[in-house]
Formats: structure tokens, C-alpha cells, sequence
């Protein structure tokens, strides 16, 4: 199966409309207001923050989500609308009650999502008053509108658009993300809206989605999990012909082609996290289990010694070691290796030697660094992708309401 990058982001796929604009939502006057329709009631699945604080816009999205159908997500920026009590989800029910009207369907079709300031009450009338404008600008170029009006400290939009030939079908995926900090696994502010023309039932797209997203959304972490944090997934069936079985290939295909689309837009959220030159890359490897070495690998990814010396590009191979010694994982010190890229600056535990470092050094002068980590001989094996921390993202957080 060979899978082709194409153009259209979102609205590649056929059947899928999308708009942005500024409600009045973000006082720059930036797009703050997004809305993505499909022009028929498609099979859905979502994937949740497992914050235990869910913002309101979250809990009623899980209730619409039980029948496995949606045809319009409504989305903003600026506020979450979060921590916000009743009248938080008395709001994001009427986000989903003007948008349903607007567009002549069942309300549990309508899902909601917000992004932004936490504990700040939403200004639902600007957003009531936005949204015949916003139902009025839908088009089938207006994917990278959408993921325009879902950035908040993004600095730029993210978009992915694949296609690949699967059970003799043009089967097509297109997604918008936004998210450069509190984005941690486990759905962490990360959002994410995935369509595709793919014939599958609810419960097969739930399993596919949920398998792309332990290989892509689960695997990055800049800081902290938020609240609000949602990955939805509207298969259309639009390509036609029977729902694919869940052994057959076609649905093996479809879940690597999903997979794709969601690891690009998690790379997408690394590159642009906020403050972030580099992209940090920790594999473990020889751990007794897989589990081990996802332990292992978000402690070190997730240190902020580890991160603030990749940003000094120093290879202090010391903060990595304290890292994987206090993740609580069952490792012994003298099975420890670490190398960044073709550079092994540790073995046994024990330093490699000044020269040893001194490449290393040069190897982190990189954007991209590649750190791997052997544990010793188990078959264990996993992937986390970070960014270092700079001062940029102090100053970016400090003053992230002001």
C-alpha cells in the first residue's frame, strides 16, 4: 500500500466542509470560531483527556458520541470554557443547539470542543452571533481556515492529507490539529479532527483510532495533560461499498494509513511547541516489556533537566540516568547505554569518555535529535518525541494571560 501526500488538509475529504473566522473571542482579532460539516451523518469516534476535570464542552461531546454518529464539530479558541461549573455546560449546550439549527440536524450530531484560558466564562453571545456567518463561510477550501481559528500559542497551522489505494478504493484522510504546550499522553491543550472517506463501522473506527493515537498522540509530551483535550474522527463511508471487516486487510490498511495522518500532526505539534529548537526524539529499547520502556522514555522526555540541557546542547548524559533511575521502572545501572545520534556516550553505566561527549555535543547543535537508550536485552521497546525548554517557554507561560 503506498500512501501519497496530497493537497486540502481536512476538506480533502470529499463530502467535508469547514470555516474560520474571529468571533470576538481573542481580543488580537484572530480567527477564534471553527466549524467542520459533513454533508452526511458520519460514523464517529473520540478520544479524551483523561484529566479528571473535563471541560463541559468535553462531557457533552461523549454524551452525543454514544450513538457513534456526528456531522458537525464547532469548535473555539481564546477560552476553554473549563472549570467553569453549569453554566460552562449550559454554554457548550448552546453551541451545539444554534449550531444544529443552523444546520438542520439532530443536536447529538453536533459536537463541541474549546481551547484557551481555563476558569474564564465563555462569551456565548458573541459566539451565538458569529455563528450564521460562520455557517455561511463553510467550503470545501476551508480546512486550513479551520485550523487557523483552533491555534492558540501555535505559531503556524496544522494540517495532514493522505491517500492510498486500499480493498480497490481511493480511500482518503485529511486532519487539522492545534497544540504547543500542555500536550502530555493520554489526550494532552492538544486538539485534533481527523475525516476520512473510509466505509467502517463505529466500533472498528473507536479500535483504529484508538491504535493510531497510541502511536502518535500518546507519544509526544511538551509539558502537562489539559482538560480539554480531544482527538474526534468522522469516517464518512463516502468512498462506498460494504463497512470493512476487522480481520480483513482493508481495515489493516486503512488503520496504517490512519496512523500516518495522526503521526504527522504529532510531529506537527513537537516542531511548533511553544519556545521550543528541537525536536527531541527518546527511544528505549531492551526493556523487559514494552510498558517498561514507555515508563522509561516519557521520564526522561518529560525532565525538565534533560530538556533544558538539550536546549544548552550539552550532553549531560548524568540528568538522563536520574531520569530513568526514578521512573520507578525495573532497570539496573550497569545495563544502561546512551546514545545521541551515532554517538554513544555512555556503556555499562559509565561514561564513555570526554572525546565521547565532545561528538555528542556536536550532535546536538541539530534540530532533530535522536536519543537512544539500551536498558538491557528484554524485547521491550518504545518511542517518545519532545522539545527541549527554553526560555522562550518561561516567558510564553509566565505571561500566557496578560
Amino acid at each position: 500500500m503506498g500512501i501519497r501526500t496530497i493537497r486540502g488538509g481536512l476538506t480533502a475529504v470529499d463530502g467535508i466542509q469547514a470555516a474560520g473566522l474571529w468571533a470576538g473571542i481573542k481580543p488580537t482579532g484572530t480567527p477564534d470560531l471553527a466549524l467542520i460539516v459533513s454533508d452526511r451523518p458520519a460514523v464517529a469516534a473520540g478520544l479524551f483527556t483523561r484529566n479528571q476535570f473535563q471541560a463541559p464542552p468535553l462531557r457533552l461531546t461523549r454524551r452525543h458520541l454514544r450513538a457513534g454518529r456526528l456531522q458537525a464539530i464547532i469548535v473555539n479558541s481564546g477560552n476553554a470554557n473549563a472549570c467553569t461549573g453549569a453554566a460552562g455546560l449550559r454554554d457548550a449546550e448552546t453551541m451545539a443547539r444554534d449550531t444544529a439549527r443552523l444546520l438542520g440536524l439532530p443536536v447529538t450530531h453536533v459536537a463541541v470542543a474549546s481551547t484557551g484560558v481555563i476558569g474564564v466564562p465563555l462569551p456565548i453571545d458573541r459566539i451565538r452571533r458569529a455563528l450564521p456567518r460562520l455557517a455561511a463561510a463553510l467550503s470545501v477550501t476551508g480546512g486550513r481556515r479551520a485550523a487557523r481559528a483552533i491555534m492558540t500559542t501555535d505559531t503556524r497551522p496544522k494540517e495532514v492529507a493522505l491517500e492510498a489505494r486500499i480493498g480497490g478504493k481511493l480511500i482518503r484522510i485529511g486532519g487539522i490539529a492545534k497544540g504547543g504546550g500542555m500536550v502530555h499522553p493520554n489526550m494532552a491543550t492538544m486538539l485534533a479532527f481527523l475525516a476520512t472517506d473510509a466505509p467502517l463501522a463505529a466500533p472498528l473506527l473507536r479500535r483504529a483510532l484508538a491504535q493510531a493515537a497510541d502511536q502518535s498522540f500518546h507519544a509526544i509530551t511538551i509539558d502537562d495533560m489539559s482538560t480539554n483535550d480531544l482527538v474526534l474522527c468522522l469516517a464518512t463511508g463516502g468512498a462506498g461499498g460494504a463497512a470493512w471487516r476487522a480481520n480483513g486487510a482493508a481495515y489493516r490498511q486503512f488503520r496504517l494509513l490512519l496512523t500516518e495522518a495522526c503521526h504527522r500532526l504529532a510531529l506537527q505539534m513537537v516542531e511548533d511547541a511553544e519556545g521550543g529548537t528541537k525536536i527531541i526524539r527518546i527511544t528505549v529499547q531492551g526493556a523487559a516489556t514494552a510498558a517498561q520502556a514507555r515508563v522509561m522514555a516519557l521520564a526522561v522526555a518529560r525532565s525538565p533537566l534533560v530538556k533544558t540541557a538539550m536546549y544548552g546542547e550539552d550532553p549531560n548524559w548524568g540528568r538522563i540516568m536520574a531520569a530513568i533511575g526514578a521512573s520507578g521502572a525495573a532497570v539496573r545501572e550497569r545495563d544502561v547505554s546512551i546514545a545521541f545520534g551515532p554517538v554513544t556516550a555512555v556503556r555499562g553505566g559509565r561514561s564513555a569518555g570526554g572525546a565521547a561527549e565532545r561528538r555528542a555535543a556536536r550532535v546536538l547543535r541539530d534540530r532533530a535529535i535522536p536519543v537512544q537508550i539500551t536498558v538491557g536485552r528484554g524485547r521491550g521497546r518504545a518511542t517518545i518525541w519532545t522539545s527541549d525548554l527554553t526560555d522562550a517557554y518561561v516567558r510564553i507561560n509566565a505571561h500566557y494571560r496578560t
